[in-house]
């Protein structure tokens, strides 16, 4: 019972703070987890600041509070948190030297890092926490037999880089990256990088090379078994989205801008309906493409709409979804309210 837990967990942090202690790690640790999917994640906000203090060497800790932090819109404290965690288990990392299962921590310390940077619109630093879970998530990590779990995991962790070429429009970089030799080890690595290169043929309207490539992602999803899991999430569930938004930017770049909108509006759909997990399963709100592309072609207030269900300025979007502040639907918001008559 989460209401239960919840009022067992600030119950526990009130008697601290009533004997003038300060409160045990982890029920800060556990106030933070049973907010942070509620309608008020802001609740656990003082809990995040608390707890990021306390326990410098321990880079769990110093990462949870960017979980209250990304989903309040308070997107640099998350990169700092981040940060800080990347330090404190690089430090674990060399004393442990062989892979554990708290590999899985360090990936999504440096996975939340990504999600952020994206939503700040800050490029170097999410490339290079992309770049820091490669070096990693190495072939002999990917491809442990006994631990089918921590592999499959990491491997999609590995394959999180092709999000942040996507989100920043590095169109010939991700032309030019050579693909993936082992679809088979590297499975969601493998489909992303199809994804990935297919937007880019796509927005440069090289539209057979676009349809190659969406139709090997579309092959190398059929291949992944329906059981394999990314985090809370069905691989195949996750992919899905991108394969409504690579449908959708191929028909929008061949002017067929209805269509176009259809596909982009089902990977909304299917979006909202992933399970939860921070950072989200599918890590480029589709309302952004959605709502850009409503704007290229006039359609101003149905974009400024799209934008600020995203934003969580109407309520229409369930909370753990929204994205407060972030710098990419603010500027369309900006530019939709601009071509306001009044």
């Amino acid at each position: 019972d989460v209401i239960e837990a919840l009022e067992i967990c600030e119950r526990s942090i009130r008697m601290s703070e009533e004997a003038g202690a300060a409160p045990h790690p982890a029920a800060l640790h556990l106030h933070i987890h049973l907010l942070e999917m509620s309608t008020q994640p802001e609740r656990g906000m003082r809990s995040a600041e608390r707890l990021g203090t306390m326990c410098p060497d321990a880079g769990h800790m110093n990462h949870m509070p960017g979980h209250i932090y990304v989903l309040c819109g308070e997107y640099e404290k998350s990169k700092i948190a981040s940060e800080k965690a990347v330090r404190a288990n690089d430090l674990y990392l060399a004393y442990a030297r062989e892979p554990t299962y708290y590999l899985l921590g360090c990936c999504h310390d440096l996975h939340l890092m990504m999600f952020t940077c994206m939503l700040l619109g800050q490029y170097r630093p999410a490339l290079w926490a992309a770049d820091k879970v490669r070096s990693l998530v190495t072939r002999d990590v990917v491809s442990i037999p006994e631990r089918p779990k921590l592999t499959q995991t990491v491997e999609g962790y590995h394959a999180m880089k092709s999000h942040v070429q996507v989100r920043f429009g590095r169109w010939r970089e991700i032309i030019d990256d050579p693909m993936n030799s082992e679809p088979g080890l590297y499975v969601v690595t493998t489909a992303l990088q199809h994804y990935a290169k297919g937007v880019a043929h796509a927005t440069l309207r090289q539209f057979a090379d676009a349809e190659r490539e969406r139709d090997l992602f579309s092959r190398q999803i059929e291949s992944i078994p329906p059981e394999r899991r990314f985090l809370s999430n069905p691989t195949k569930a996750s992919l899905a989205v991108g394969a409504a938004l690579l449908d959708g930017e191929l028909a929008y770049h061949r002017s067929r801008h209805d269509e176009a909108y259809g596909h982009l509006r089902r990977a909304v759909e299917l979006d909202d309906n992933l399970s939860y997990t921070e950072p989200w399963a599918w890590m480029h709100p589709p309302r952004h493409a959605l709502a850009a592309l409503l704007l290229d072609q006039g359609h101003a207030t149905e974009a400024e709409q799209v934008y600020r269900d995203d934003l969580g300025l109407s309520g229409a979007v369930q909370r753990c979804a929204q994205h407060p502040d972030n710098v990419w639907a603010l500027h369309g918001l900006v530019e939709c309210l601009k071509q306001r008559p009044d």
